[in-house]
C-alpha cells in the first residue's frame, strides 16, 4: 500500500468516526433491507466478514482516528490510549456471537433458529414461585397485567432450558415484542376474542398455546393447576419446525455490547420496582459478580394476603437454587392502553421518535432513550449522547413502565420507580 492510499484510508476512518449520532441511528434502522424470511449469509461468508470486522479499517468508532500519517507498520486506530474494542451490533456479529447478549455461544448452530418467547407467571405468588428457567433467558421483559400484578416474557435464544415454568396466558403486547425479534411465542391460553385472535393474526403458527403442543414441548395438566405447566425451549424449536415454521438465523442486531463501563449519569447500587406494596422487587448491584441480584417480596403461610406485610427476600431460580442475576437492567417508559382491569396493550410499535429510558450496568445509571421505528426489528437503545447505548455483555432484564410512572433517586445511588397507568 503506498503513502497516498494510507492517507485516504485514514481520512475515511476519520469521517466514519466523526459521523453524528443521527447517522449512526439511521444506520441501525436501515440495516435490514431483506424480506423477513431471508436468512443471514452462509457460515463461510460470515466467517470471511468477521475477519474483516476485526481489522481497524472497519471497526466503528465514536471519536476520530489520528490524522497524522505514520509509517505503514505502525498504523493503528484508537478511541483512547487503550486498545480498540470491537463493538458488536453496528455490523453483522461474528457467527458465534449471540446478538441478544454479545457473548459467544459454545455451538453457533443454536443461533440458526427463531428466539423462543415464554410467558412466565409471577402471580399468584405462592403458586408461581420460585420460577424455573429465568436465569437461562437472554432477555426478560416485565410488564403490568392489571390489578396490581405483573408478568414475565422470557426470551431463550443463546441457550435452552428443559423447564421454563410456570406457563401462563398471553397478552396483547406479546405480538409486538415477538414480531420485533422474529420469535416464537409460547403461552398458556388467552382471551379468544380480545387477545388470542390478535396473537394468531400477527404470529400465525409462531403463536403456540398449551393446547397446540404436547409433551415434551409443553408438559403439564393445566396452566392454572397447582403444579402448573412447563416448557422445554429446545423442543419448542423442534415442534415449530415440524409444523412448517422456518427456523433460521434472522438479523437481530441492534443491541450494542461493550465490556468497558460507559459514561454515566450517576451511581446505581440499587433499583426498586414497585407495582404495589405487595408486588415489588429490588435489584442490588453485586461488585463481586458485576451483576444486579433480584430481590422480591415474601409470600408464605404467615403472609398469604395482599394486605400482609411482605419483607423482601432473594428471588431464587428453582433450577439452579441461586439468586437471579442480570448484567443489565433497563426501564423503558411507554404508553399503556387500558381497556379493562386486566386487559392492556402497550404502544411499543411505531415509535420512531425517542422515548424515555434508564439503563443500569456495573453499578451506574445512564439516562437515555429508546425507539422502535420498525415492526420487525429489535428495540433500539440510546444513551444520553444520542448514540447506541453500550450494554454490558450478558443477560438483560427490561421493565416496561407506564408513561406517567414516577422515577426518582431516593438516596445517592438508590433509584426507585412506582408503576402507574395514566
Amino acid at each position: 500500500m503506498d503513502f497516498k492510499r494510507i492517507v485516504l484510508s485514514l481520512l475515511t476512518i476519520l469521517l466514519v468516526g466523526c459521523q453524528p449520532a443521527s447517522n449512526l441511528l439511521a444506520g441501525l434502522g436501515s440495516r435490514f433491507s431483506e424480506p423477513e424470511t431471508t436468512p443471514l449469509q452462509s457460515p463461510e461468508a460470515a466467517n470471511q466478514a468477521n475477519e474483516l470486522v476485526e481489522t481497524p479499517e472497519i471497526i466503528p468508532t465514536i471519536t476520530p482516528a489520528p490524522a497524522t500519517p505514520v509509517p505503514p507498520s505502525d498504523i493503528t486506530v484508537q478511541n483512547t490510549p487503550e486498545p480498540t474494542q470491537v463493538v458488536y451490533g453496528l455490523v453483522n456479529s461474528p457467527i458465534d456471537i449471540n446478538p441478544l447478549t454479545g457473548e459467544a455461544v459454545p455451538d453457533p448452530e443454536i443461533l440458526n433458529r427463531r428466539p423462543v418467547f415464554v410467558k412466565v407467571s409471577n402471580f399468584p405468588a405462592r403458586g408461581s414461585r420460585p420460577q424455573a428457567g429465568l436465569s437461562y433467558a437472554d432477555m426478560v421483559f416485565e410488564y403490568y397485567i392489571g390489578e396490581g400484578m405483573n408478568r414475565f416474557l422470557a426470551v431463550f435464544y443463546g441457550q435452552d432450558t428443559e423447564k421454563a415454568w410456570p406457563l401462563r396466558s398471553g397478552r396483547l403486547v406479546d405480538a409486538q415484542l415477538v414480531n420485533m425479534y422474529q420469535g416464537v411465542l409460547v403461552y398458556g391460553n388467552a382471551d379468544p376474542d380480545k387477545v388470542d385472535m390478535v396473537l394468531l393474526e400477527e404470529l400465525g403458527d409462531r403463536a403456540v398455546s398449551f393446547d397446540d403442543a404436547s409433551c415434551p414441548a409443553i408438559c403439564g395438566i393445566a396452566t392454572h393447576s397447582e403444579t402448573g405447566v412447563y416448557v422445554n425451549t429446545a423442543e419448542i424449536t423442534a415442534f415449530t419446525t415440524r409444523i412448517g415454521v422456518k427456523n433460521i438465523r434472522y438479523p437481530l442486531e441492534g443491541m450494542i455490547f461493550k465490556e468497558s463501563v460507559p459514561e454515566s449519569s450517576g451511581p446505581a447500587n440499587q433499583v426498586d420496582i414497585n407495582f404495589q406494596t405487595w408486588n415489588r422487587s429490588e435489584w442490588h448491584f453485586d461488585p463481586a459478580s458485576g451483576k444486579y441480584l433480584r430481590w422480591t417480596e415474601l409470600w408464605d403461610d404467615q403472609r398469604d394476603d395482599a394486605w400482609d406485610e411482605h419483607p423482601i427476600i432473594p428471588h431464587i431460580e428453582s433450577i439452579t437454587g441461586k439468586q437471579l442475576a442480570f448484567s443489565n437492567i433497563i426501564i423503558l417508559f411507554a404508553l399503556y392502553d387500558e381497556y379493562a382491569s386486566t386487559l392492556h396493550d402497550i404502544e411499543i410499535w411505531d415509535n420512531p421518535e425517542k422515548q424515555r429510558a434508564y439503563y443500569f450496568r456495573d453499578g451506574i445509571m445512564v439516562e437515555g432513550s429508546w425507539r422502535a421505528p420498525e415492526r420487525d426489528q429489535p428495540i433500539q437503545f440510546i444513551n444520553q449522547n444520542g448514540v447506541p447505548m453500550a450494554l454490558k455483555p450478558g443477560n438483560t432484564w427490561i421493565m416496561i413502565a407506564g408513561d406517567s410512572s414516577p422515577f426518582e433517586e431516593v438516596t445517592e445511588g438508590h433509584w426507585q420507580i412506582q408503576f402507574e397507568v395514566p
